[in-house]
């Protein structure tokens, strides 16, 4: 996976970087178990927060909800595209044409319906692959959701589309560990941490489940478990800059003060990102 939208404050840590980092649940200090609850949290460009969607046969929805921020060249695919599909007359030809319209959306950011349209064409050609498609930009949306009623809503739907890729490959670490966060946001988050232990249990270097436990310690001001989830992952991933960041932080925060400043020094030399070097900048001037 490239890279993950994480954006929430963290009380303990430094507003800019927790900005660009941390993900978008909030969990109460209790142990691995912690309870979490959606966040709400900044939309981000391309999104909107009612789906956008015109299920009907109208054609007159072009830009369909769609940021401004869309380039020309995508109001343009978008407009084409949606116009081909709301003309076509079969299933089968509205299922390929729902593919293309979920790439489209998809490429001007506007995950919720990029969902949709890849869950219109999963229904169609039901099968791992568009399934996958359709999970993933669910949990992108998800990840972006600025109500908890909103992020139960993309959250279900992601874990949906998730489910039905399981079904044919059940050790699809990476589609367990997003199921696993959108139950971490939900009513049940018990669920989720179960889910995220199995991930680890199988795959005890899986990289994104050992972050989000992590971050979730973190968030619970567990740092001593934190300090050891980031430990683990910054031995199977040297340069996962995150994770390293993270690690620094825990350290800092359990007083191993030497290491600490030693670990961010690290941080300075991977990232050319200026909130996060301020951040670490921070840390080191008040260590």
């Amino acid at each position: 996976m490239s890279r993950a939208q994480i954006i929430i404050l963290v009380a303990a840590i430094a507003l800019a970087a927790a900005m660009f980092f941390l993900p978008k649940v909030v969990v109460t200090k209790d142990d691995d178990s912690s309870v979490a609850t959606a966040q709400t949290s900044a939309i981000p460009e391309g999104h909107s927060e009612d789906d956008g969607h015109d299920h009907g046969p109208s054609p007159a929805a072009a830009a369909d909800g769609v940021h401004a921020s869309a380039t020309p060249e995508q109001m343009m695919e978008l407009a084409t595209v949606r116009a081909r599909y709301n003309k076509a007359s079969d299933a089968k030809t509205r299922g390929l044409l729902a593919g293309e319209l979920a790439e489209a959306y998809a490429a001007a950011s506007k995950f919720d319906s990029a969902g949709y349209y890849y869950e219109v064409a999963a229904e169609a050609r039901p099968g791992e692959k568009n399934f996958r498609k359709a999970g993933d930009q669910y949990f992108e949306a998800f990840t972006y959701a600025a109500t908890q009623q909103r992020a139960s809503e993309l959250g279900g739907k992601a874990r949906k589309m998730y489910e039905q890729v399981l079904k044919n490959n059940p050790s699809d670490m990476d589609a367990k560990t997003n199921v696993a966060m959108t139950y971490i946001a939900s009513e049940n988050p018990m669920q989720g941490i179960t889910l995220l232990r199995e991930v680890i249990s199988a795959d005890p270097k899986n990289q994104k489940a050992l972050f989000n436990l992590g971050i979730l310690s973190v968030q619970s001001g567990q740092w001593d478990k934190a300090a050891e989830r980031f430990q683990n992952l910054v031995e199977v991933n040297p340069e996962h800059v995150e994770g390293t960041f993270y690690l620094a932080v825990s350290l800092a925060e359990i007083g191993k003060k030497e290491e600490a400043i030693r670990t961010f020094n690290k941080v300075k030399t991977m990232s050319s990102d200026p909130a996060l070097n301020a951040s670490v900048d921070e840390y080191l001037a008040k260590l």
